[in-house]
């Protein structure tokens, strides 16, 4: 039978001490931290995208639909006032592609040399200095693009034409060097996260390093090596300053990679140091394009959690 004095003493011995009680508290704080910190990022990115609805709203209210998604003629700040977005859509997309030819396949290779060939202490050298280009600023690569790729490389070694000051192929080759090491980096986070298990079966049944790389690991890492491939096109598009001092600011409808162009991104960071009246469509064609530029993004986004869905392997 229990007495009264076993209860207490049977409680007392269930009841968390004092370190316990300390450390659950530290956790439900770390928890209430983690989750503001959810909050506010996702509030931010609702403030933002609530921010362009009003101005934007108007804009179309001055502007068709129609002449903007079907126009190829962008002169908002001239009369007539023109507002086909496609010039700049086409530029944008010149550039991200050329950035993105260049950054996923060196990106690809070398993570597979810094995670499967490199020596540790040639991987010491190597990485830091790969991640040193992710902390310069983007107004030095575009006066390197400006200075140096376009005049010493693109003009002497254009096959396709003539090539003037600014040009959407200098633009996306420095574009493509400033992603790289954000490439390079999620990419080798994805291959050494295979387990050792899956390069050592392949290696016992006879495959070469290679084999292991191209068939057993690239596999394994393909969603991680999607969602950094997702992430460097976001970047890509939304670069603003190499693109305007490399590629210039001419709206034009061109696929000529040697052809200046505009992109939304450098349209917005031009337009928006302008003396565009404040309410003014011109002023409103920001917004516009900012609302355009969101929605791409946001697309890419979620193209890159169903391609990690879709891909993604669990290793016990």
């Amino acid at each position: 039978m229990v007495t009264i004095t076993d209860t207490a003493v049977l409680e007392t011995s269930l009841r968390p001490s004092g370190h316990l009680r300390t450390r659950l508290r530290i956790e439900r704080i770390v928890q209430a931290v983690l989750g503001l910190t959810a909050f506010v990022s996702v509030v931010v990115t609702l403030a933002i995208a609530f921010s362009l609805l009003r101005p934007t709203f108007d804009f179309f209210r001055e502007v068709s639909f129609v002449e903007f998604f079907t126009s190829t003629t962008w002169a908002p700040l001239f009369r007539p006032a023109r507002f086909g977005v496609w010039p700049l859509v086409t530029g944008t997309l010149l550039v991200m592609v050329i950035a993105v030819l260049v950054a996923v396949p060196l990106g690809i290779g070398s993570a597979f040399y810094l995670s499967q060939y490199a020596r540790p202490r040639v991987r010491a050298i190597v990485k830091p200095v790969l991640e040193i280009l992710a902390g310069v600023p983007t107004v030095v690569f575009g006066f390197f693009a400006l200075n140096f790729v376009n005049p010493e490389l693109v003009q002497r070694f254009y096959p396709f034409g003539r090539v003037g000051t600014f040009s959407a192929l200098a633009a996306g080759l420095v574009v493509g060097m400033m992603i790289l090491p954000t490439m390079a980096s999620l990419a080798e986070d994805a291959m050494t996260s295979v387990p050792d298990a899956l390069r050592h079966g392949g290696l016992a049944l006879g495959a070469s390093k290679r084999e292991v790389c191209t068939k057993v690991i690239f596999p394994a890492a393909l969603s991680g090596i999607g969602a950094a491939t997702v992430l460097a096109l976001s970047r890509a598009i939304g670069e603003t300053t190499i693109v305007l001092l490399a590629a210039g600011s001419n709206p034009q409808f061109t696929l000529d990679p040697g052809q200046a162009v505009q992109t939304m991104a450098s349209f917005i960071g031009f337009a928006g140091i302008g003396d565009l009246p404040t309410g003014s469509t011109g002023y409103q064609t920001i917004f516009a394009v900012g609302s355009l530029l969101f929605l791409i993004t946001l697309g890419l986004n979620m193209i890159s959690v169903r391609v990690v869905r879709r891909f993604s392997k669990a290793y016990e």
